[in-house]
């Protein structure tokens, strides 16, 4: 955590004379926000240290935004689902820019559905269907969390200025970007959970697309829709007796965004 908080710091003092030689950046803005997901189905396979080798077909996932703890405890911004992104414009209307996202998205595999299974599963094979419970079978989730970090083009227009001033007050913004996955997998088998290290697991592609609007000159809020597809290509699933275990799946998504940001101009 320090590491990181000296780079930005180290790309906040130096931007602004960056800028100005090279003319490259007009400016920079700040976000932070929350969200909500829905996920289509996912085919999940499993290759376990014991010999394990299965697929689950189909397994259905929800979100958990946690947006209660906002005001239960209000100390603690990063428990819910969040969103920050820190963006540079790169031209003199600020309409454009190249944008540093995170998504602190969490996916959880449903318990009690019943989906089938294939495979190998203690030396014997498998082809039927099976309910998904944590005591007797499985539990598979990403809720510290899914963590989609991808760096987005962003575009945006003028639909409404102030009638005075004429600065923006209404924009509409889209955004194309692609990234890696940086899950925490919490993974249970047959009783025995762990919650596995960060760790890079798989790549992103996205597309967004909402409003802008500037209530004051600089400071903004950001509503927006984004959907896309995420695949994981070695998600950890240990558990503490078992460790080298692996997953493997890929899902679409639909996510719901809220932003409050602040411009800063070179």
């Amino acid at each position: 955590m320090k590491s990181n908080c000296l780079v930005f710091f180290l790309i906040w003092v130096s931007l602004p004379a960056f800028s100005q030689k090279n003319m490259l950046l007009n400016g920079m803005y700040l976000q932070w926000g929350y969200n909500t997901e829905w996920y289509t189905k996912s085919t999940i396979h499993f290759k376990m240290s014991n010999g394990n080798n299965f697929t689950l077909h189909q397994a259905k996932a929800h979100d958990k935004p946690d947006l209660d703890a906002i005001y239960k405890e209000p100390d603690q911004v990063s428990i819910p689902q969040y969103n920050y992104r820190i963006g540079f414009y790169i031209n003199k209307k600020h309409t454009k820019a190249i944008e540093l996202n995170f998504d602190h998205a969490k996916y959880v595999v449903t318990d009690g559905q019943r989906v089938h299974v294939t495979g190998t599963i203690d030396g014997k094979l498998v082809d039927g269907d099976s309910v998904l419970n944590s005591d007797n079978f499985l539990h598979f989730e990403h809720t510290d969390g899914a963590n989609w970090l991808h760096i987005n083009y962003v575009s945006q227009k003028t639909f409404f200025t102030t009638y005075k001033k004429g600065r923006p007050l209404l924009n509409y913004i889209w955004k194309l970007g692609a990234g890696i996955n940086i899950p925490r997998t919490d993974f249970t088998w047959r009783g025995e959970r762990y919650n596995n290290s960060f760790h890079v697991a798989g790549y992103n592609v996205g597309a967004e697309g909402g409003l802008r609007f500037y209530p004051l000159k600089r400071l903004f809020v950001e509503g927006t829709g984004k959907t896309g597809y995420v695949r994981y290509i070695n998600a950890l699933a240990c558990t503490p007796s078992q460790k080298g275990n692996r997953a493997t799946h890929g899902f679409g998504y639909f996510e719901l965004i809220g932003l409050v940001g602040y411009d800063i101009y070179f």
